[in-house]
């Protein structure tokens, strides 16, 4: 008598049975907004948590967290001094402000040209920001030293400069306000002529040596600085 054969394995069942471990409990960064939040997910610390791959399951799913990131996935860090450590999320080297700066007086903003971020302290020093940012392209564009902001627009104006013009005759002499303005949604004047922190509206832009002198930032994180700046705030570029 033949014997019975062995029933089919069951990959689903047995996938089923593999343990999934406890929500995570330790606060994430969430991104754009640099936010808190607790519960499951990835954990912002530079990369995806390698729990995830500890089952075919799990390593399925994070090839798929991983593919729906959104691309600017580390924007930008808040972090409170008061009995925490701040933590750099990102790969962007950092700096301490006592290095460029004598006081926090009005605010600082640090914009390294060649990392291409810019780094945010508040007059308090309870909050430092960090985000990514787009540089002039050539060297010859790009003006280093200490500056200051003297004025803050929310929906600029564009005028290409005298330079900018030449290099660039078919550019139009105005834009106003609006998707097609280059400064996008928001803007820093600083006290040096022609010179601004502002957002854009081409995020290829962003990390990249793209701009004609000005520093830029996506739109979202524009208008977070915006918000934490005033006039008079110190801004050294290196």
């Amino acid at each position: 008598r033949l014997a019975k054969p062995p029933a089919p394995l069951n990959l689903h069942s047995i996938v089923k049975t593999i343990p999934v471990d406890p929500p995570m409990e330790e606060p994430i960064i969430t991104p754009i907004t640099g936010h808190r939040r607790r519960g499951r997910g990835l954990k912002q610390s530079g990369g995806l948590d390698m729990r995830l791959f500890t089952s075919r399951r799990r390593f399925l799913s994070g090839l798929v967290a991983g593919c729906a990131l959104p691309v600017p996935m580390v924007l930008a860090q808040t972090a409170l001094v008061d009995g925490e450590v701040p933590r750099n999320i990102s790969s962007f080297r950092t700096y301490r402000w006592q290095d460029h700066f004598e006081t926090l007086e009005n605010g600082v903003i640090l914009s390294d040209t060649t990392s291409r971020m810019l780094q945010y302290w508040s007059e308090d020093g309870r909050v430092s920001k960090i985000y990514p940012t787009s540089v002039p392209q050539t060297g010859d564009l790009t003006r280093l030293g200490y500056t200051r902001i003297i004025r803050k627009v929310d929906g600029p104006s564009w005028r290409p400069t005298p330079s900018m013009k030449e290099r660039n005759p078919e550019w139009p002499d105005f834009i106003g306000p609006g998707p097609e303005n280059p400064l996008g949604t928001h803007a820093l004047y600083l006290s040096w002529q022609y010179y601004r922190i502002h957002g854009t509206n081409d995020t290829r832009k962003i990390g990249r040596r793209s701009s004609n002198g000005c520093i830029g930032l996506y739109n979202e994180q524009i208008q977070d600085l915006f918000a934490l700046t005033k006039v008079g705030t110190q801004v050294k570029l290196i």
